[in-house]
């Protein structure tokens, strides 16, 4: 069977294992449009005068599609390679003629293809709950979905290899993920002038939350966000770089 054969198969197998775990499936998939439904709720009649008069759902609906995507490919990820590390899952699979590209590649296939999931779900939820205005650029809005769950995936690896064991994997990854989420104006606008603004500009969150709401925006004449593309494959890169340097199979010894 060839190698692409194997990573379908794997992927498939990504799958039901996400569809037959309802805790995942309900943070990873519904707690984001949990929030836009209550923030949209509570803010749509808000208009923010910092953006030109932008409706507040039209701000809130991609860039709760971007969380989407984020903790899919992020959290997600780097928690399930903690976890299948420590608990002697990859060290079997190694040991397995799955050849390592499908295990990996099946796996990161299945956090791209829920991250996507998640965006379009959350779209079609602001559009009919709240009107929100659905981008008139989709070759621009699917080139910043690929390159963004690429590099976040990478990103998750990189960082699963920082984690040294089971019990401070929720500690790291959501520890170097919620605060930078809130700093980058993902729930709220942040304004440019801020310190907090500034610190975010360094990572890749603020760039993905400000470059999809460009492209809801009817209002921005923005074409492709290359610098935003350009800071979020970086640190995809440094991501992947950091994956092949510290990755490891084995549980961390006792």
């Amino acid at each position: 069977m060839s190698a692409l054969s194997l990573t379908w198969r794997q992927f498939g197998y990504e799958q039901k294992l996400f569809r037959r775990t309802p805790a995942a499936m309900f943070f990873v998939i519904v707690f984001p449009v949990v929030l836009l439904l209550i923030f949209g709720s509570l803010n749509r009649n808000q208009r923010l005068s910092q953006l030109g008069g932008l409706p507040f759902t039209q701000y809130y609906t991609p860039s709760m599609a971007a969380f989407g995507l984020m903790s899919s490919c992020y959290a997600n990820v780097a928690g399930r390679f903690v976890y299948r590390r420590e608990s002697g899952v990859l060290k079997r699979f190694r040991a397995s003629p799955l050849p390592t590209g499908a295990l990996i590649g099946g796996l990161l296939l299945n956090a791209v293809a829920v991250g996507s999931a998640v965006a379009l779900v959350n779209l079609t939820a602001g559009h009919l709950l709240y009107n929100a205005v659905l981008p008139h650029r989709w070759a621009v809005f699917a080139l910043l979905l690929v390159v963004a769950s690429a590099s976040f995936c990478e990103i998750g690896v990189g960082v699963s290899c920082l984690v040294p064991n089971q019990d401070s994997s929720d500690p790291i990854v959501w520890g170097t993920f919620m605060p930078l989420v809130f700093i980058s104006g993902t729930f709220f606008p942040v304004p440019g002038s801020s310190p907090l603004s500034a610190l975010a500009s360094i990572f890749p969150i603020q760039h993905l939350v400000k470059a999809t709401v460009a492209v809801f925006n009817p209002a921005s004449a923005v074409g492709i966000p290359w610098g935003h593309l350009f800071v979020i494959a970086l640190w995809g890169a440094a991501g992947a770089l950091l994956a092949v340097k510290r990755f490891r199979w084995e549980p961390t010894r006792k």
